[in-house]
């Protein structure tokens, strides 16, 4: 069985149906709700900065977590350069208590933004001889080390309130959330560092191109080097591994109109710098039979254990409930995700 989650960005423009950032809010929980009502698996948000996007996970997530009882919640992904680990810790921490310990929550170095090195604005810049990726990555091991929940703070002789013997931790402290913790690798080599470091792996519908091949056939053997590095480290657990993908079944007019004509049905090249070329993954829109036929041949999707639908959010919550349920009715049995 393939877990079967949303993605959103949480787009809004006072042109669209999303109009404001308390309606891309507001609607992201009413679509979680109804992605569970339909027997979805996750409700997932991209975070962006200076950008009218999603761009505080935490608070969304802990309403998330309050206004549903069985749905992961998660990100995909939070750019760590714009991180600071500890206040990251308690949030995550207070955001999964608060969903009894259903939170996946997708970390990575980070992809271009919409301001020039914005994580300067937040106070942070490399170390010197660091590259903003080496800072992203740095914030992350702070992060994982954290979430051991080890003590490590030298308490106060005379603190306001009785402290429990030895160094203090952070708190709230949520068990388990480490193993909780996704790594986005846009590379074969940062998909085997997240396994050596024990992080789960998500991987987008962008990666850098390492061979020039197909979109899907790269993912594919990033995936697989992931988990051989991930058995070479030795750990105990089995890992999780998602993929994201734009699948659209078209089952009315609706479908019809807005996708039946889908121009990005093909792999695309560009450049995320000057120096990274990258690969983008086509999107998929067709009929049930047609679609059925077209994932079947994706092998990343069939590698992975998880699937992310990246989702319009701005053609309301109805629509993209629609979305989820052709998804679940007509796709996923067929090829064997339920």
């Amino acid at each position: 069985m393939k877990k079967i989650g949303f993605l959103s960005f949480g787009h809004w423009s006072p042109q669209s149906r999303t109009r404001s950032a308390a309606d891309a809010l507001l609607e992201t929980i009413d679509l979680a709700q109804a992605a569970e009502q339909l027997g979805a698996d996750g409700a997932y948000v991209r975070v962006h900065h200076f950008a009218r996007q999603l761009a505080s996970p935490f608070p969304l997530l802990a309403a998330i977590g309050a206004r549903t009882k069985r749905i992961e919640i998660g990100t995909a992904v939070i750019d760590m350069r714009y991180e600071n680990p500890l206040y990251m810790a308690e949030d995550a921490g207070a955001a999964d208590l608060i969903a009894g310990g259903r939170l996946q929550l997708g970390i990575s170095r980070g992809s271009p933004e919409q301001v020039i090195d914005g994580w300067r604005y937040f106070g942070y810049q490399p170390a010197e001889g660091e590259s903003d990726a080496d800072m992203g990555r740095r914030h992350a091991e702070v992060l994982l080390d954290l979430l051991r929940g080890q003590g490590f703070a030298q308490p106060n002789p005379r603190p306001m309130f009785p402290n429990p013997p030895g160094l203090l931790r952070l708190e709230p402290y949520s068990e388990g959330l480490r193993d909780r913790i996704w790594w986005g690798a846009g590379s074969n080599a940062t998909a085997v560092w997240a396994a050596k470091l024990g992080m789960n792996l998500q991987s987008s519908t962008l990666k850098n191109d390492e061979t020039g091949e197909p979109f899907h056939v790269q993912q594919a053997a990033q995936i697989r080097a992931y988990r051989d590095a991930w058995k070479q480290a030795g750990h105990t657990r089995t890992p999780r591994v998602s993929v994201s993908r734009s699948i659209f079944p078209l089952v009315d007019d609706r479908d019809r109109a807005y996708f039946g004509r889908e121009g990005h049905q093909q792999d695309q090249i560009g450049y995320l710098d000057e120096q990274t070329r990258a690969i983008f993954g086509r999107s998929y829109a067709a009929e049930p039979d047609a679609l059925i036929e077209q994932l079947k041949a994706d092998e990343a999707l069939a590698e992975a254990d998880t699937l992310l639908l990246t989702i319009p959010n701005q053609l309301s919550v109805d629509y993209n409930a629609h979305v989820i349920e052709a998804i679940l009715t007509h796709i996923a049995p067929a090829l064997g995700w339920r």
